[in-house]
């Protein structure tokens, strides 16, 4: 007890026993404790100080790449809080800093993420003394990119359905470019899914963001001026700049592993308007860290032969991309195939070529030596031979066989909808009847230019599908205006029974039974129980009156089979 009195008065602290206990505390201690505080209080605010400078944001080895960044940008006379923290009251203020405390303690753990990450609220960029004015200023204009501006629209309006912010076109992709425009963001929105080559049309068109250069341009022995060509002429830009935008924008999947691993996050991949409130609007996420880059401006000028440097933005002379001139020459071929018809309200309904992963190259081969082809070139052609390659002898002639019947069945429907058109011009039908048959032949013109284009051959049971629908629909054309139109009920594409015509009795395939048994389910007395000879109801009503044709191999009984298609014949 002793030495514990002994040592507090040390320190200036005194014990009594004078009716029990007390404490004294001396004036140096009093004044010790008193310099202390202050001390205390002048560490406290200058650390707090000092934790908004960069230099303390630098001490952290993983910030030294954001910190070189900012240090080469045109901020780099602004703190880095002045932007990561927005304007705020004391109490949202103290609670930045204890977040940035917290982040202190994971540096000292070691438990931090080596991929920081911050979120710039728009309210930090348009604070007053920063860029309050910003939406106030009309265009700006970047005579280094030849590119003009306008703030108000993208900040305030939804851009192809995005709510923008700050950070969407102002980020870091790179060391060096802290919050300065990043331009790729721009191609991104203004270009990606809006065609490529001529077929490109960009948001706003080319003049909304750049101006006619002025200047005269000596091209060869030619003087140019653009605004005679585009302004007078009405010459469109992409008549010379090709291939001006390189890159199609793709967000993959992969990318969302960089920063989720969360089963029920992933599962939203496809929900893109979600994605986009979440990432971009909410969370102020650049585009590139999920799209692919699109680049857009000149390609570097090549040597021609003549060792004189191209026109900057124009091919080389002799250059060739298929694409600039044939554009989606094989759309309808590729959608024929691959059973997707869009639009024409038809399920999917792959070719059975498809399905086995076989490429056009396995039709389309020179199946003979080919003459001298020096400067003509070669068109490789479907032929038998590519059926009988894979298939045997016995399938020679199917092909050539099947683009006839193509070809028959489109020259008898052709006419029969011009027959059922100008019946509807002259029934003189009003309001919704009008409309609902004017939508029907629609329809079926269009399923016709997707056999005619597509090329049916490529896939027989959705061409066959598409044109009994259009056979249907001028039919029940026909009906409502009194029209007599052609009955093509029996045409092989239509009834069905192409499958025994083109290929089954070719190649020897065996068809139902002579007889078979129908199904209790179509409940008509005079035939339960007893076979139906099947070759014949076939030739009668051809196989679709019972069957559903969907593709090879597959053709299940109509779910609606019953007293109604039997009813015609039998009572």
């Amino acid at each position: 007890m002793k030495k514990l009195v002994s040592l507090l008065e040390h320190f200036g602290i005194h014990l009594s026993k004078d009716n029990g206990w007390h404490i004294h505390f001396s004036p140096r201690f009093k004044i010790s404790v008193m310099a202390g505080a202050v001390l205390m209080l002048i560490f406290t605010v200058s650390m707090m100080h000092y934790s908004e400078t960069p230099n303390f944001c630098n001490s952290c080895h993983i910030m030294k790449p954001y910190y070189d960044a900012w240090n080469g940008s045109k901020h780099n006379k602004i703190a880095c809080v002045k932007c990561h923290y927005p304007p705020s009251t004391l109490k949202t203020h103290m609670w930045q800093k204890f977040q940035a405390l917290s982040q202190v303690v994971k540096y000292v753990t070691r438990t931090y993420s080596s991929k920081p990450y911050a979120e710039v609220e728009d309210a930090a960029c348009l604070n007053n003394g920063c860029h309050s004015t910003r939406l106030l200023q009309g265009k700006v204009y970047d005579k280094e990119k030849n590119v003009k501006f306008d703030h108000t629209p993208h900040l305030t309006e939804k851009r192809r359905g995005r709510q923008l912010r700050c950070t969407s076109c102002h980020s870091q992709i790179m060391v060096g470019k802290h919050m300065e425009v990043t331009f790729d963001t721009c191609f991104l929105c203004h270009f990606k899914g809006m065609g490529f080559g001529k077929d490109l049309k960009p948001i706003g068109g080319c003049l909304a963001c750049h101006d006619l250069p002025a200047q005269n341009f000596k091209i060869g022995n030619m003087t140019y001026n653009h605004k005679d060509f585009v302004t007078k002429q009405k010459v469109s830009c992409y008549n010379c700049h090709l291939d001006v935008v390189r890159g199609n924008g793709d967000a993959r999947k992969d990318r969302c592993f960089t920063c989720h691993n969360q089963p029920e996050k992933l599962e939203r991949f496809g929900d893109i308007p979600f994605i986009h409130e979440n990432h971009v609007t909410k969370h102020h996420v650049a585009c590139f860290h999920c799209h692919d880059e699109i680049k857009h401006g000149f390609l570097e000028s090549k040597e021609t032969p003549a060792a004189e440097a191209a026109p900057q933005g124009h091919p080389e002379t002799g250059s060739l991309n298929c694409a600039d001139c044939h554009s989606g020459k094989h759309a309808g071929q590729q959608e024929m195939f691959r059973g997707k018809a869009k639009g024409l309200g038809m399920p999917d309904m792959p070719s059975p070529m498809y399905l086995a992963k076989v490429a056009c190259v396995g039709c389309h081969y020179k199946d003979s030596a080919p003459g001298t082809a020096e400067f003509s070139g070669t068109t490789e052609k479907a032929s038998s031979g590519a059926c009988v390659k894979c298939h045997g002898e016995k399938f020679n002639g199917v092909w050539e066989e099947t683009r006839d019947e193509l070809t028959k069945a489109l020259a008898e429907l052709q006419p029969k909808l011009e027959a059922a058109k100008d019946a509807l011009a002259k029934a003189g039908l009003k309001g919704a009847d009008q409309k609902e048959a004017a939508e029907k032949l629609a329809s079926a013109e269009h399923q016709l230019r997707f056999v005619r284009y597509g090329r049916g051959e490529h896939n027989i049971y959705l061409a066959s599908e598409a044109l009994r629908l259009a056979n249907r629909a001028m039919n029940e054309v026909g009906k409502k205006t009194g029209a007599s139109l052609k009955d093509l009920s029996a045409q092989p594409l239509i009834s069905g029974s192409y499958c025994a015509t083109l290929c089954h009795g070719r190649v020897g395939v065996k068809v139902p039974p002579e007889t078979v048994r129908p199904p209790a389910s179509i409940g008509i007395a005079a035939i339960a129980g007893k076979t139906m000879p099947h070759k014949q109801h076939t030739e009668m009503m051809g196989c679709v009156s019972c069957h559903d044709i969907g593709a090879h191999k597959k053709v299940p009984l109509r779910k609606n089979v019953g007293k109604d298609t039997c009813s015609g014949c039998h009572s």
